[in-house]
């Protein structure tokens, strides 16, 4: 086997300040007899509404992981730029430590459909294997494959808690880390992140580490635990296409006036095929080929396509025979979303005003959204479409024969950090002794802020995350399995205690 992949699979000649194996057996042990207060502070988390724009909310968020890092020792503060939510920096700061590895999570959570929730989704609730609900503060003991039930319950206010926790752990333990420990709380990832950049400006001395461990996400569908090496970049387009000024029948009109929808439809086809690809011309130019070593961990990950295709109940897969994580190292387009006229019972024989789509694009190493942009609106020119960037007047309607409004969002680029880094090493050999040997992903297919913290590719940034696979991730009825919560409980002690002082 070659040396860059066995790094990952056994224990290196890496010095660690402290024996993981000991420090997760240890932490396990401490979990066992609090899992009641573990679960008390999760739920009192979970309770607070986390949408980015509900200032009041999110502040209270805020403030509340403040308090709950003050409480572990940790020097805390709020960063705050206006019109943001603000930022929770909180510290552990050691005599002669000469690293600093920080720790990223996000404690905004998705909007919500509450009719879809089977819960209130801001009050947790414990169910079964079987979906019944549980009374988990009466309960005697706590079954590991119960689960909690709460917007961000896994996305993302679970390693939080985690690694809080294991910070408890370890002052039970009376064990130190002998690294500097950083933990950076932004408060509106799932809003885009839009102003986590001016945050990382204003705030120099805050982002500046030696590593990153980015703590989102789910785990690897087997259930094994992951290192993510990398992030698909991302950036979503609105387009609305124009009919008439008002509904038309379409018996009277239907072979004369231009359907919105038809034009749409055609202009999306126009795009992308059935197998995935992406038509516009120039679009795959830039893209990052995968080094040797990513080819070889992407060989060794666990085969769970089967599984998967039972689970979702789908017939068939995209991507010409490319595995599931062979297409994560290329760009997508998805239709998030398409909005015109009624279905059913509501349908009307008419041709509607508008029709409108969402997409989101997810980009790899070299591509940015300000590189793919030109060549969507290229592609869009090509179509026969004249662009504008608000809803069109009479004037313009006269003047063009075919009109797409385009909006786009602010987005980022892609990120990937080097498998066979001293730091990617530490991370793997720290989570073997663990007892958690990680499924290496080269990168995720969601996107993650992580290139605004590298730092211009200088910083490592690799992604832990704990939340089982099937959390329902920005859906209805999210969750998080305790199994998943306990095992990151122990890794993250593991690391914040084996991480070496030495090691660079």
């Amino acid at each position: 086997m070659r040396f860059a992949l066995a790094v990952f699979l056994v224990m290196l000649n890496t010095p660690l300040s402290a024996d993981p194996a000991r420090v997760g057996k240890n932490s396990r042990a401490w979990r066992a007899n609090h899992e009641g207060e573990i679960l008390t502070e999760f739920a009192e988390l979970l309770s607070i509404p986390n949408l980015a724009n509900d200032t009041p909310n999110i502040g209270r968020n805020a403030e509340a992981i403040r308090t709950m890092c003050e409480k572990r020792g940790l020097i805390a503060k709020l960063l705050t730029i206006e019109g943001a939510p603000p930022v929770v920096v909180a510290d552990l700061a050691l005599p002669n430590a000469k690293r600093t590895i920080a720790f990223y999570a996000h404690y905004d959570g998705q909007p919500v459909d509450v009719s879809q929730w089977k819960s209130e989704p801001w009050k947790p609730v414990m169910r079964d294997s079987r979906g019944s609900d549980v009374d988990w503060r009466n309960a005697k003991t706590i079954d590991p494959e119960w689960r909690f039930f709460a917007r961000s319950a896994g996305d993302d206010k679970a390693p939080i808690i985690a690694m809080l926790a294991a910070l408890d752990a370890l002052r039970s333990l009376a064990v130190k880390p002998m690294v500097n420990l950083r933990f950076f709380f932004e408060g509106e990832e799932e809003a885009g992140s839009p102003h986590l950049a001016d945050y990382l400006k204003k705030f120099p001395e805050m982002s500046h580490p030696d590593a990153w461990v980015f703590c989102d996400g789910p785990v690897h569908q087997s259930r094994r635990m992951e290192l993510v090496f990398g992030a698909r970049g991302t950036v979503d387009l609105e387009l609305a296409v124009y009919g008439p000024i008002k509904g038309l029948h379409d018996g009277h009109y239907g072979n004369w006036v231009p359907n919105p929808i038809v034009r749409l439809t055609h202009l999306i086809d126009s795009m992308r095929d059935e197998s995935g690809r992406i038509l516009i011309k120039g679009f795959y130019d830039d893209v990052r080929k995968p080094t040797a070593i990513e080819k070889e961990a992407l060989a060794r990950i666990p085969n769970v396509e089967g599984d998967l295709r039972r689970e979702f109940q789908i017939g068939t897969t995209k991507g010409n025979g490319k595995s599931l994580n062979e297409l994560l190292m290329l760009p997508s387009l998805n239709l998030r979303g398409i909005e015109a006229g009624h279905v059913g019972v509501q349908a009307s024989n008419t041709i509607p005003t508008e029709a409108r789509a969402s997409i989101d694009f997810r980009l790899v190493p070299n591509e940015t959204p300000e590189s793919i942009k030109p060549l969507v609106e290229r592609h869009i020119g090509a179509q026969g479409f004249s662009i504008v960037r608000q809803t069109p007047d009479a004037a313009a309607r006269f003047a063009n024969a075919k009109i797409v409004k385009v909006e786009w969002g602010s987005g980022y680029p892609a990120s990937r950090t080097p498998l066979d880094l001293p730091f990617s090493r530490e991370l793997a050999a720290i989570m073997t002794a663990a007892g958690h040997e990680p499924v290496c992903l080269p990168t995720a297919g969601g996107s993650l802020p992580m290139d605004l913290f590298q730092q211009g590719g200088n910083a490592p940034v690799i992604a832990f995350p704990i939340a089982n696979h099937d959390d329902n991730q920005h859906t209805a009825n999210e969750n998080v399995r305790l199994q998943n919560l306990w095992d990151g409980i122990e890794v993250f002690a593991s690391f914040f205690a084996s991480l070496d002082n030495a090691n660079n």
